[in-house]
């Protein structure tokens, strides 16, 4: 995949004033290192223009690799997450990267996600590309993400073309709404007009 991008969408009517930002990048594939290290230079950037939040495309640090996914998996965690972890802590800024993670019954395709001082957790995609269903499991339910008072639903790359998906989103409360995709130049426009439908649509129930 050439280009990884992350949208999004939501309402600010009820939310507390943020800065949001969303990393584009281009993973050096299957190198989580270099990857970390890559994406360490976007969140200093995020920092220096006074970003509240960062989030990365669907499996920034690994890039879309399904066939690599049992031999890259991880989770939380892993050590090499904890420079994520001290910067959120010190720079006050939330923070989630793109990653396949391991589970009991499998693989899921993840983001973890760090808040200053606060337990790391770990959203991971619920609904699955049918191309997707041979190397990776559905995740579970996630307890939802609060930054400055905001809930924010998290999503991640095809679970926007599921309507369910932003539903109940929105029903649980969510005020903003954040895709992370990873997706060749030509689905771009796709997907930033469903992102539109999704904001369209929930703006007018506030």
């Amino acid at each position: 995949m050439n280009l990884l991008n992350v949208v999004v969408s939501g309402n600010l009517k009820k939310a507390t004033k943020m800065k949001i930002c969303t990393a584009q990048t281009r993973p050096i594939k299957g190198n989580i290192q270099s990857n970390i290290d890559n994406h360490k230079k976007l969140i200093d950037l995020a920092i220096s223009n006074r970003a509240d939040i960062v989030i990365f495309p669907e499996l920034s640090l690994t890039g879309y690799e399904p066939k690599l996914s049992k031999e890259l998996a991880t989770n939380q965690d892993d050590s090499r997450f904890d420079d994520f972890q001290k910067t959120s802590d010190a720079k006050q800024i939330t923070i989630g990267v793109g990653v396949p993670t391991k589970s009991n019954t499998g693989i899921c395709i993840s983001m973890v996600i760090f808040q200053p001082y606060k337990a790391k957790q770990t959203y991971s995609k619920q609904y699955l590309h049918p191309d997707e269903e041979e190397f990776f499991i559905s995740g579970q339910s996630f307890t939802g993400l609060k930054v400055n008072k905001t809930n924010i639903a998290l999503a991640i790359c095809y679970e926007l073309s599921v309507h369910e998906h932003s539903e109940n989103a929105f029903k649980s409360g969510a005020e903003i709404y954040i895709a992370s995709v990873a997706k060749f130049v030509n689905g771009v426009d796709k997907a930033i007009n469903r992102l539109s439908e999704i904001a369209n649509k929930y703006s007018m129930q506030y």
